[in-house]
């Protein structure tokens, strides 16, 4: 997995994490995941098509979600309703829009499919053939890990 595709994502989510919530940030040690991994409870997730090809991942715990969706709302979300998940969901459509913009700029052509999130419990992610790299960014909220598994299409 060349780091051209991964850094436009970490560096977009930063940049729209701080922007939105108005917070600092901290990012974790990174690790690559190999094999079926456990989601956290509420994941959202963005497929990749064209020069490469594979997906990214927003995971966090719904308490996580409610808290990010509580202050992008400007109001209290006590469950994880509809807007609560839109809310999540556009958070990811805003990064990755960002990410594929800088990709765009540097000779990389993306298509994306719409985020779709996953919330429940004993979920797994599962890929095939490929790494995944996960950097956790750590906020006032909670935590998010930023799941990247991509590759050059064959």
């Amino acid at each position: 997995m060349r780091i051209e595709y991964i850094n436009p994502f970490v560096e977009s989510a930063f940049n729209i994490l701080k922007e939105v919530l108005n917070t600092e940030l901290k990012r974790g040690e990174l690790y690559l995941k190999s094999s079926s991994q456990p989601i956290l409870g509420v994941a959202t997730i963005v497929g990749l098509a064209g020069d490469v090809e594979g997906r990214v991942l927003f995971d966090m715990t719904e308490e996580t979600a409610l808290s990010i969706a509580s202050a992008m709302n400007m109001e209290e979300m006590k469950e994880l309703d509809e807007l609560a998940k839109a809310t999540i969901n556009e958070l990811a459509n805003m990064i990755t829009a960002q990410a594929v913009t800088k990709l765009h700029d540097l000779g990389f052509k993306f298509d994306l499919t719409p985020p779709a999130i996953i919330t429940g419990e004993n979920m797994t992610v599962s890929d095939t053939g490929v790494e995944a790299l996960i950097v956790p960014v750590e906020l006032p909220q909670g935590k998010i890990e930023i799941n990247v598994a991509v590759r050059e299409r064959a």
